[in-house]
């Protein structure tokens, strides 16, 4: 069950209980909204939502949401927001688990995270901080069930320095989020996989509403003062209604003194005119507590041979609460709220004034979309500031007229109150500010300039390929400045050759792949000036440079040099949409992360020359070509990483020895050169001991003494198994390495237990027991490392059932397919931390040609 339809509703889903309910109860309780034409959340939403909810209540926080896989490997959608506005936190509603913040983390492991204050977050996770760097606590956990694993919950509460969240608190978000999990369960037992594919669903808070409002109504005889009262006036007044006096002393007596004045002459106005008559005014309750009261009436003439004009009318109890409207009209500032969801709920007078709307031209609409200059994405990170912290929060702002406003946030449980105040222009006016929609996507630049390049810093040291390093810049910096299109030129003897892009018109940037330093061209001259050259728009562009091919684009151009300690580097292109322009302070940010980006890439081609040479030094280490024998087949596999160094110390051979078959795997600690260096060392090693005779445990003992001389502290795990290919009996040690499977004639499948010593380097008093074993005709052995079975948060024991399971499957394949197969599934994965062998030895009671 995808969870797409959620995200089709229009606007938001409003959320006013969270009382526990199973997925179907709760899809039947609000099944009677679609008859009125509400928009209704499918069962996947509405269960998240309900839990999510439940779970800010539960723990005391002021917003939060959940994070769902998606049909996207690796790949976590937000499906819910609650307490936040999601066009303000568009840049966070997709995280791949990989990355380094602790929704990920939380997926990966399947443990919670728990931070107390924004020191502990910025000491675990120094890139969330970067991009959200206000004082909040958070709290994380994982969306499980017994075998499943849906998604991550996290709940935003106000920051306690130096105070962890406590245990009470963590005991409910854990079970929160495995309640959660058993409904998701339930409801994909229904159908298809659960997933997220769609939008996220915004959903409010329960509002803590003030008392209800109380309203009497009485009936008074001006001329004689009797009143007669009904159940809600005597509420109001505390006493029971037989007890009351039915005087219109009862209710004088309550007045405060200066009041009194009021009742009696609303009792004039009242008898003297038609018109409904009414006047506020101040009533003791029972306890003492002063009530602000409204009474209001008209004259109603006796009906025939009754005595007495009577005035009948309403006493009506508001409470404590302050009559907002008119109080905050009375104030010289403008002010207006909006809930936590960004639509605006009030305006005064004056903030009518300066924001050039009436109060119903914006209550109820979207401050985004009733005001696009004042809810521009310029200012995004003040109410990010404001919704995530209690602190006020300033900026200016231009109005389209002209006008310069200063505006204050102030921030509570129930939303945003903004302040707005006239102003003379400031001395300096970003562009981002004065011209609405076109600004780089933070405040006017002093957000951007205090934690973006952090941001970006942090993550590009985190990546290793120049692919990596692409990557990085595409997820931070677009999204971080408004870019559309981004473009990565690296030079190479003087030409220039495109080696990352995205935004661009399908085949555009394939004419300037591979220009010469010669070319008239912005990239190349920013990249031999060393100065970053900005275009307003790209007609400007056309301008400065006739003739240059150009895409149907109108937007601005930024092209920045990468250059690293003085050495030229390549050039990058950032596109946006629109025309605009480029403040003094927006051109130093975006130079610094040129620089930034220039080292990273540096970096990378260092590593990609340090790679090549690891491969091609593993390549010529590993066998090409594998003994052919009777009754005995093999087929092997390897698959470097593509985290790292992409290449690691992960070996497979096999050798004729005199004492027959020889099938050998092993993976070296570490990756790089010197671990692949190590690989065939010990390969070698193990390849003289077999070849000269020796026992399997001497193989073993002397190649794990050879690895303490040549390299202390590396160590290595070994699988070494010798076989009468005739007869099938084998022989097996084992050093720390991961137990083989073996394949009967009959198709089960066994995970063997061999008795084993420690991994090779660490002891070199080490002994090797062996292991016999009897392989049928028809039987098949399976060597493997743990780069085919280890996923990183799940137990390395499932990856083994896995691998299994898939074996015990493929009895009808020949060895080479079933060497194929089981290793593509791990060759789908982008991001594979650790490299993979495979050896596979199957015995035949004749030669098979079909089987190689």
């Amino acid at each position: 069950m995808r969870g797409a339809a959620a995200g089709e509703h229009a606007g938001s889903v409003t959320w006013f209980g969270a009382a526990r309910r199973t997925p179907h109860d709760a899809a039947g309780a609000v099944a009677a909204a679609a008859d009125g034409g509400a928009p209704v959340p499918d069962e996947v939403a509405l269960a998240i939502a309900q839990a999510e909810v439940a779970a800010i209540e539960a723990v005391g926080g002021f917003a939060g949401g959940v994070y769902m896989r998606s049909s996207t490997p690796g790949l976590l959608r937000l499906a819910v927001v609650a307490g936040l506005p999601t066009q303000l936190f568009r840049p966070w509603t997709r995280m791949h688990v990989n990355r380094p913040f602790p929704l990920s983390d939380v997926y990966r492991s399947g443990q919670p995270v728990f931070l107390g204050d924004a020191e502990e977050s910025m000491r675990r996770y120094p890139q969330l901080m970067a991009g959200l760097p206000f004082p909040f606590g958070s709290l994380y956990v994982p969306i499980i069930s017994e075998h499943e694993k849906f998604g991550v919950m996290a709940v935003l509460r106000p920051a306690t320095p130096g105070v962890p969240i406590d245990q009470a608190d963590r005991a409910q978000m854990i079970g929160t989020g495995k309640g959660l999990g058993a409904m998701l369960t339930a409801i994909g037992e229904k159908g298809s996989r659960v997933e997220w594919d769609g939008e996220a669903v915004a959903v409010t808070l329960p509002v803590r509403t003030a008392p209800p409002v109380q309203v009497g109504r009485f009936d008074w005889n001006i001329d004689t003062g009797a009143v007669l009262a009904d159940e809600g006036l005597c509420a109001i007044l505390g006493m029971d209604p037989a007890e009351f006096p039915g005087t219109v002393w009862a209710l004088a007596e309550r007045l405060a003194p200066e009041d009194a004045y009021g009742l009696w002459a609303i009792a004039r106005q009242a008898a003297e005119s038609d018109r409904p008559v009414s006047r506020r005014m101040r009533l003791n309750g029972p306890d003492g507590r002063p009530h602000v009261l409204e009474v209001s009436g008209r004259r109603v003439d006796p009906p025939a041979g009754a005595e007495g004009i009577r005035l009948t009318g309403l006493l009506v109890d508001l409470g404590t609460t302050p009559v907002v409207s008119q109080a905050a009209d009375r104030l010289p500032q403008g002010v207006f709220t909006l809930d936590r969801l960004g639509r605006i709920t009030y305006v005064n007078r004056n903030a009518e004034k300066l924001l050039g709307h009436a109060r119903d031209e914006l209550v109820g609409r979207v401050l985004w979309d009733a005001l696009p200059w004042l809810g521009q994405a310029g200012h995004d990170d003040h109410y990010r500031a404001a919704l995530m912290t209690r602190d006020p929060v300033r900026f200016q702002t231009r109005t389209p007229s002209g006008t310069w406003l200063s505006a204050s946030l102030h921030s509570g449980r129930e939303g945003l109150t903004v302040e707005l105040e006239g102003q003379e222009p400031p001395a300096y006016t970003p562009e981002s500010v004065i011209v609405p929609g076109l600004g780089l996507g933070s405040t006017a630049d002093r957000a951007v300039a205090l934690y973006r390049p952090v941001a970006l810093a942090i993550a590009l040291t985190e990546a290793v390929t120049a692919r990596q390093v692409s990557a990085v810049v595409t997820e931070e910096l677009l999204p971080a400045f408004g870019g559309r299109q981004l473009a990565i030129y690296l030079l190479n003897e003087r030409h220039l050759y495109l080696a990352w892009e995205t935004g661009f018109p399908r085949g555009f940037l394939d004419r300037f792949d591979g220009v010469s330093m010669e070319a008239q061209l912005p990239g190349v001259e920013t990249l031999t000036s060393g100065r970053p050259i900005f275009f307003e728009s790209m007609q400007r562009l056309a301008d400065a440079y006739p003739g240059i091919p150009l895409d149907a684009s109108v937007g601005a151009r930024a092209f920045l040099p990468l250059i690293a300690s003085g050495r030229p580097v390549g050039s990058c292109i950032l596109g946006f949409d629109h025309p605009r322009g480029f403040s003094p302070e927006e051109r130093t940010v975006l130079t610094a992360l040129a620089g930034l980006i220039a080292q990273a890439l540096e970096r990378a081609q260092r590593y990609d020359s340090e790679a090549a040479l690891a491969r091609g030094l593993q390549n010529a280490l590993l066998p090409h070509r594998l003994p052919v024998v009777e009754h005995f087949d093999t087929v092997g596999r390897y698959l470097p990483g593509t985290q790292g160094m992409e290449v690691g110390g992960d070996w497979y051979d096999v050798i004729e020895t005199g004492r027959g078959l020889a099938l050998v795997i092993g993976d070296v600690q570490g990756h790089g050169v010197a671990a692949a260096a190590t690989m065939g060392q010990l390969r070698s090693a193990v390849r003289a001991f077999a070849l000269s005779g020796f026992e399997p445990r001497e193989v073993m003992s002397g190649t794990n003494r050879l690895l303490i001389d040549l390299d202390p502290g590396q160590f290595a795990s070994c699988c070494y198994v010798t076989l009468d290919p005739g007869t099938g009996l084998a022989q097996a040690v084992r050093a720390g390495h991961l137990q083989p499977l073996l394949r009967h004639p009959d198709g089960s499948t066994e995970v063997l237990n061999l008795a084993g010593g420690v991994v090779l380097g660490v002891d070199g008093m080490a002994s090797y027991p062996i292991a016999e074993l009897q392989l049928e005709p028809g039987a098949l052995l399976a060597l493997y490392t743990d780069g085919l079975v280890e996923q990183p948060g799940a137990d390395i024991d499932l990856g083994i059932e896995r691998l299994r399971g898939a074996l015990a499957d493929m009895s009808t394949y020949t060895l080479a397919e079933t060497a194929d197969r089981l290793i593509n599934e791990a060759r789908q994965e982008v991001d594979r931390p650790d490299d993979i062998a495979l050896l596979l030895g199957a015995r035949w009671p004749r030669r098979d040609p079909g089987h190689e």
